[in-house]
């Protein structure tokens, strides 16, 4: 820090003023702010959420107040209008905000309210990622990814520059929130970043063709669903990926896909792992729900479709040839036994996860899409 020119002391020139407050750009600023509005919303009855620091809560008798923060953009939400009113109202004393509007665009993300309930989408940031590369009249494709050739680090010619590349995988990354079906094919191309090659960069336009195709896409929240939680894990052992999905009745909430941290020596082995990654996964959710005041009906279930990976989750015999796996995966069977949640199996045919962890043919990635739930259109 250097001292502004008209305010040195002649009998002091190294020292500088001493800030009452952040200067906004410094990098201490987001923090300073955060502190500043935390301190606020504590003081007005509002509990930081320990699932998530960016929430707040404020729970009175049958009237609860859920406010996300993302630096200064604020999404307030609550089951009454006097309870939006009010904290508004309070904030507008405290701080200088805008007029507040209905939540129809928040950090890219479209939302559009029904009477039947929300529609998610990213339509006009898919248009933008199109328009950006030049491929908005391009021919669409049925999937994301070819089911081959397999993409390999060695395959084609590095690029000339490979920032093009970088922040094309990048504006992907941030589309995958709300697109799921896209997301085994982002984790792949995430895998060659550090030296992409023009196969590579082929098979990332590829999935902007998709995209063309399929650009009113959404997530869609049912005002009226069920409160049962449930995923579906799977694991591809000769692909090295995980990928789960975690379901609030109806409607997606959580999915990941993902590259094998480690080396699995048989396929209940990957099983098993990707299930442990699932419950963690659940129980981060259940947290999460029973601090916004939400029950669940029923005790939550880990569909796996690997018979022996099933097993292995409920049976408390140590298996000698599972002694080489990390004690940190066997946490879910002290889960189980506390009846935090149940692992049961179902048919490869009906594995949801199964979308996010290998290249599929079309019809097998249209089924698994619709069952998913990415195929409704964006409502006029």
């Amino acid at each position: 820090m250097e001292q502004l020119p008209g305010f040195i002391d002649p009998d002091k020139p190294s020292h500088v003023c001493r800030l009452r407050k952040a200067v906004y750009g410094l990098k201490q600023a987001p923090r300073a702010w955060y502190l500043e509005l935390k301190n606020f919303l504590t003081s007005i009855g509002f509990h930081n959420s320990l699932a998530d620091t960016s929430l707040f809560v404020l729970l009175h008798g049958n009237q609860f107040v859920n406010l996300l923060v993302y630096v200064d953009d604020i999404l307030v939400t609550s089951n009454t209008t006097a309870g939006i009113e009010r904290v508004l109202s309070l904030l507008a004393e405290r701080f200088s905000i805008k007029d507040p509007e209905d939540l129809n665009y928040f950090l890219g993300l479209e939302a559009h309210r029904t009477p039947k309930g929300l529609h998610l989408s990213q339509r006009k940031y898919i248009l933008d990622v199109l328009h950006r590369y030049d491929m908005q009249n391009s021919k669409p494709v049925a999937t994301p990814m070819a089911t081959s050739p397999k993409l390999s680090l060695r395959s084609g010619t590095p690029l000339p520059d490979p920032s093009v590349y970088h922040k094309l995988v990048g504006s992907l990354q941030y589309l995958a929130f709300t697109r799921l079906d896209i997301s085994y094919a982002v984790n792949r191309l995430s895998q060659f970043m550090h030296q992409p090659t023009d196969e590579h960069f082929k098979a990332a336009k590829r999935v902007l063709r998709y995209l063309v195709g399929t650009t009113t896409h959404i997530i869609f929240v049912a005002a009226k669903n069920s409160l049962n939680l449930h995923a579906f894990s799977d694991a591809d052992w000769a692909g090295d990926t995980n990928a789960y999905i975690v379901y609030l009745g109806s409607h997606p909430i959580s999915w990941s896909a993902k590259k094998q941290t480690g080396v699995a020596r048989s396929s209940t082995e990957a099983e098993y792992r990707v299930v442990a990654y699932v419950s963690a996964e659940i129980t981060w959710v259940c947290n999460l729900l029973s601090e916004l005041g939400i029950t669940l009906a029923k005790t939550p279930v880990v569909y796996c479709d690997n018979v022996g990976a099933t097993f292995l989750c409920a049976n408390p015999v140590f298996h000698s040839r599972m002694k080489h796996i990390a004690l940190d995966y066997h946490f879910i069977r002290g889960q189980i036994q506390r009846g935090a949640f149940r692992v049961a199996h179902v048919h490869t045919k009906d594995q949801l996860a199964d979308a996010l962890t290998k290249p599929l043919n079309r019809a097998r990635f249209i089924e698994l899409r619709d069952k998913i739930g990415g195929s409704r259109s964006t409502p006029s």
